[in-house]
């Protein structure tokens, strides 16, 4: 069967467009090197000529891939990194090598739901587009209206990635990253919503960074974004979403009633005041003491005369709390090489002999070990599985 009864011409031409774009090869690059003109090249793009096999194997030389990825029917092709270079201009290395990791786990996922013949279900929330006016009361209203939409309440949230999986469909990886790179939002119709985050950051800025993508998701959900340690926090857009973050995990209301338990009957806020706050809520203590600043609970400049003399240190937090906030929890080595979703997707298709154990890991980007994580058990709930109710 020839590739063009596998996929129609307009297909194929999306596929190499999408394959030149995240190889940052030009047009012009193109025609020269099947010695065409560059009219041909958008033409074959635009699935109005086909292309020859003998062009098809120069493209994919120039484009640094092969011909059977660009031709597998089951292949998915998305354009991520296109969308984010049109975003990001720099050549910073770590940048790239995040949202080629974003977007090689998105296209992994999506083409297991492929030959499973099975979809994400998608819970989202209604856009809000950011106003004129004040970001900041648009933020907090926003992210009220979120945790309201989602049941939570006033509640702490301790667990991120769970909301965004879980509750609102949104595709979250949570892998190591440069510690430059906090994390990555990006949205495709055919996608959806994903996300990645730095899983060598603390617990508590890992969820900073999934509140600050979610606000882009909620505001913003068709512009790519890429959040760095040093964030330029200008543009509306940022401050938006940095506000959204702080009033989704600590709520204004929630956070003044436990205020108020906490520090009944004293007559001057402290750092056990601080550590007792931060630790409910699940943040860190510089961003607990801020948030009692912008709430007008503390006196402007309290996290900063803190600093001044000394700090709020990790052994302090020990004797208040009992516990060494060192050893935060590690969402890498509890999750896995690969979201639990995904490495259920990965476990399905090679029960049933779609994939090889060496095609998974090439697909997922593991070495063969951690795949073998991801496979293990999987034969024994096979023989299991007549002694198991059976889904519908």
């Amino acid at each position: 069967m020839s590739y063009r009864e596998k996929i129609s011409d307009s297909e194929l031409g999306e596929r190499l467009r999408v394959a030149r774009e995240s190889a940052k090869t030009t047009q012009a690059a193109a025609a020269k090197a099947i010695n065409v003109a560059r009219t041909t090249i958008v033409a074959i793009e635009q699935g109005q000529r086909r292309v020859r096999p003998d062009e098809l194997q120069q493209l994919a030389r120039l484009y640094n891939t092969s011909v059977n990825s660009i031709l597998r029917k089951e292949a998915v092709h998305i354009d991520l990194v296109p969308r984010f270079r049109k975003l990001v201009s720099s050549e910073d290395n770590a940048i790239e090598k995040s949202i080629k990791l974003l977007h090689d786990l998105v296209a992994a996922e999506l083409e297991l739901e492929t030959v499973l013949a099975v979809d994400r279900p998608r819970n989202y929330p209604p856009e809000r587009p950011i106003l004129p006016g004040d970001v900041r009361n648009q933020a907090e209203l926003d992210a009220q209206e979120l945790r309201d939409w989602l049941g939570l309440g006033g509640g702490a949230i301790f667990d991120i990635v769970s909301i965004l999986d879980l509750q609102l469909g949104v595709r979250v990886y949570v892998r190591q990253l440069d510690s430059s790179v906090s994390g990555l939002f990006a949205y495709d119709e055919q996608a959806g919503a994903c996300m990645l985050l730095n899983a060598n950051h603390p617990a508590e800025r890992l969820k900073n960074t999934g509140a600050h993508e979610l606000a882009h998701f909620v505001s913003t959900r068709r512009e790519p974004e890429v959040l760095v340690v040093v964030e330029n926090t200008s543009s509306r857009e940022e401050k938006y979403a940095n506000h959204f973050a702080r009033c989704f995990l600590t709520p204004g209301r929630a956070v003044r009633q436990r205020f108020a338990e906490i520090t009944a009957g004293q007559s001057h806020l402290t750092r056990r005041h601080i550590i007792l706050l931060a630790h409910s809520f699940g943040v860190s203590r510089e961003a607990m003491c801020r948030r009692l600043e912008e709430l007008k609970l503390a006196k402007s400049g309290t996290w900063d005369w803190f600093v001044a003399n000394g700090g709020i240190t990790n052994e302090q937090v020990k004797q208040v709390l009992g516990v060494d906030p060192e050893k935060s929890h590690d969402f890498s080595a509890a999750q896995g090489p690969v979201p639990p979703r995904l490495g259920l997707l990965a476990r399905e298709a090679w029960r049933k002999g779609l994939y090889s154990e060496g095609q998974l890991a090439r697909l997922l980007g593991v070495t063969r070990c951690e795949t073998r994580l991801i496979l293990d058990g999987a034969e024994q709930e096979e023989n299991e599985a007549n002694e198991l109710f059976k889904l519908s």
